[in-house]
C-alpha cells in the first residue's frame, strides 16, 4: 500500500462514525438503511483531515503535520480533500433527496468543522464546536434518517438515550482536550495549573454524568467508557508541561477510539 494513504489518516473516522453506530444499536435501525450516511461521513471525516492539514502545513510548529505531508504542496492535500469532499457528498445525496432536512443538519457541520479548522485556537469554544459538528447532528441525522423526528425537523429523543448520548459527548470532550494539549492546541496556550484544572472539571463532569446515565439506563454494556476519564485524571493528576508533542498519548487514544467502533459494530452485527 502506498505510504501516501497516511495523508487520509483513516485512524480518525472512528470519532464520526460512533456516534452513528450508537444511534444505530440504541433505536434498532438496520444498519445497511444508513449506510449512504456512514459512507458519507467516512468521506467527510477524509476531508476535514486534509482540510486540517492543507492549514496547518502553513505553521512550522505543526511538526507532526509537516513531517505527515513531506514531499507534497499544499495543493495536492487539497486535492485529496475536494476529492473526499465530492465522493462523500454524493453518498449523502439519496437520504437527501427522500428527507431534505438532513441537507440542512449537513450544511450546519460542513460550516462547523471549516470553522474548527480555521480557529483551533478558541479555548472551549472549539471544543463544543467540534463534539456538536461530529458527535450531535450526526446522531440527529441518523435519527432523522430513521423516520424518528418530531415536526418533521428535530429528532425525538427519549430520556434514556439522550442521557447515554450525554456520556458519550462529555467523554469525547475530555479526550479531545488531551488530544489538543499534544498538539499544541487549545488548551496548551492556558498555564499548566489553569489547563489542568478545566481537564479535571471537565472529568469530574464528565464522570458524574457517565455514572447517573448508566444507573438511569442499566445500560451496562457502555460502563467501559467511565475509565476514560479517570485515565485522563490520572495522567493530569499533577500539572503537566511535557504533554506537547507526545505522539504515543494520542496513539493510545486513537487506538482506544477505534477498539470501541469496533465493539459497537459487535454490539449491531451480534443476534
Amino acid at each position: 500500500m502506498s505510504k501516501g494513504f497516511r495523508l487520509l489518516r483513516l485512524e480518525y473516522i472512528f470519532s464520526v462514525l460512533i456516534p452513528c453506530l450508537l444511534c444505530i444499536y440504541l433505536n434498532g435501525y438496520d444498519i445497511i438503511a444508513n449506510l449512504w450516511i456512514l459512507a458519507g461521513f467516512g468521506f467527510y471525516a477524509i476531508t476535514g483531515n486534509t482540510l486540517n492539514d492543507a492549514i496547518d502545513m502553513k505553521d512550522p510548529n505543526e511538526k507532526e503535520t509537516l513531517k505527515r505531508v513531506k514531499g507534497y504542496n499544499r495543493k495536492e492535500i487539497l486535492v485529496l480533500a475536494i476529492a473526499s469532499f465530492l465522493l462523500g457528498t454524493m453518498c449523502f445525496m439519496n437520504p437527501i433527496l427522500i428527507n431534505p432536512i438532513l441537507g440542512v443538519y449537513l450544511a450546519i457541520i460542513v460550516f462547523m468543522v471549516i470553522f474548527y479548522c480555521l480557529f483551533k485556537s478558541l479555548v472551549i469554544i472549539n471544543h463544543i464546536i467540534l463534539g456538536v459538528s461530529h458527535i450531535i447532528l450526526p446522531y440527529f441525522m441518523i435519527k432523522i434518517n430513521g423516520g424518528d423526528v418530531f415536526m418533521n425537523v428535530f429528532p425525538n429523543m427519549e430520556l434514556n438515550e439522550s442521557l447515554i448520548l450525554a456520556a458519550i459527548i462529555a467523554v469525547a470532550f475530555t479526550g479531545q482536550m488531551v488530544h489538543e494539549m499534544i498538539d499544541g492546541d487549545s488548551l496548551a496556550k492556558l498555564k499548566p495549573k489553569t489547563s489542568r484544572l478545566v481537564i479535571w472539571v471537565a472529568c469530574i463532569i464528565s464522570l458524574s454524568i457517565s455514572i447517573i446515565s448508566f444507573i438511569i439506563t442499566l445500560e451496562i454494556i457502555f460502563l467501559p467508557i467511565v475509565f476514560f476519564p479517570l485515565g485522563i485524571m490520572y495522567i493530569y493528576r499533577k500539572p503537566r508541561t511535557d504533554l506537547m508533542g507526545r505522539t504515543s498519548l494520542k496513539d493510545i487514544g486513537i487506538i482506544l477510539g477505534n477498539l470501541m467502533l469496533f465493539y459497537l459494530l459487535i454490539l449491531i452485527i451480534a443476534p
